[in-house]
């Protein structure tokens, strides 16, 4: 018998990690980038979004049993230590974001997919394209199996992403997520995982397997449908550069279950939407206004109570 270890929800590591290397040494006064010169008052304007909104947050609480951060040390990132590693951000040329659907979907999976493209192109205020699905066949035996105890029939994220996503990024695009309905493990020793993506080279891959099904009623559409847009919009924000949150109860949070995931949120916290938003040159209260008219239209109440409260304290400053 195989032991495996529990599956991992946001799991989004690089598909292959570079052997480690000893920091070069610093200089006493380093220079700041010389976009972080030139972008001063944009910096000091997301600095004060993150005084505004940070009232309305919680801090995360202490992990319980089985959680990510129990099972796992991070550090956790602050706005600053994200300018000052140079994350991937929007450019010019490279201002779309791409869906690549992988294998059948259902009807439901495919309306899922839809409002995820919908809500996607809100969340980073870009463009979002929906390209022609690809079949099970681009994936190789090898990299498919069946997993050992449950017979469930899973895809390697890693070779999704290395060998399907980035030989066919587009030029135009700031990142490429992939979608499919089956089952996903990111190595041998894994059950399974729910998403997985690389930080620097802009692809990513997630499933909707195990969101629950979308049929069974209204109510298990719009929870298939929360978990979907968690990690879709989770995952897109490993793409650029964004870790695991470690400080609040955020979208970029990591995840160990269901369970711990439908305990979290999907708005980001006053930590990591400046990150989102340097990133990608959006508006705050675009943002927001969008997210919580999407959230309404599609039943997610709480969530449009939210955004909305976040819109309110922008809009009385």
């Amino acid at each position: 018998m195989i032991a495996l270890v529990a599956g991992g929800i946001h799991c989004s590591k690089p598909a292959s990690a570079p052997t480690p290397q000893p920091a070069p040494a610093k200089p006493a006064s380093p220079e700041p980038p010389p976009r972080l010169v030139r972008d001063a008052a944009r910096i000091a304007k997301l600095k004060q979004l993150r005084k505004t909104l940070t009232p309305l947050h919680e801090r995360a609480g202490e992990p319980q049993s089985g959680d990510w951060l129990a099972e796992h040390e991070e550090d956790g990132e602050t706005f600053e230590e994200y300018l000052a590693s140079e994350p991937t951000v929007v450019r010019p040329e490279r201002d779309r974001l791409y869906i690549q659907p992988i294998g059948p979907f259902s009807k439901s999976e495919r309306r899922i997919l839809t409002l995820t493209a919908d809500f996607m192109a809100r969340y980073f205020d870009l463009p979002v394209d929906v390209l022609p699905d690809l079949p099970l066949s681009v994936i190789p035996e090898r990299a498919q199996r069946e997993h050992p105890e449950w017979g469930t029939h899973q895809l390697l994220a890693p070779y999704i992403l290395d060998k399907v996503l980035k030989p066919r990024l587009p030029k135009d695009a700031a990142a490429l997520l992939g979608l499919t309905a089956v089952d996903l493990y990111p190595e041998p020793s894994w059950n399974f995982v729910f998403g997985e993506a690389s930080l620097r080279d802009r692809v990513g891959v997630w499933s909707l397997h195990r969101h629950g099904d979308p049929d069974e009623s209204a109510a298990s559409f719009r929870l298939a449908l929360r978990r979907t847009l968690a990690t879709a919009t989770h995952e897109t924000g490993h793409m650029f550069g964004m870790a695991h949150c470690t400080l609040w109860d955020c979208n970029m949070a990591g995840s160990n279950s269901l369970e711990e995931s439908d305990r979290g949120t999907l708005a980001l916290c006053p930590e990591c939407l400046p990150k989102l938003l340097w990133a990608t040159g959006g508006d705050a209260q675009r943002h927001l206004r969008r997210l919580a008219e999407f959230s309404h239209a599609q039943g997610l109440r709480e969530e449009a109570t939210f955004y909305r409260r976040q819109l309110e304290a922008l809009k009385s400053e």
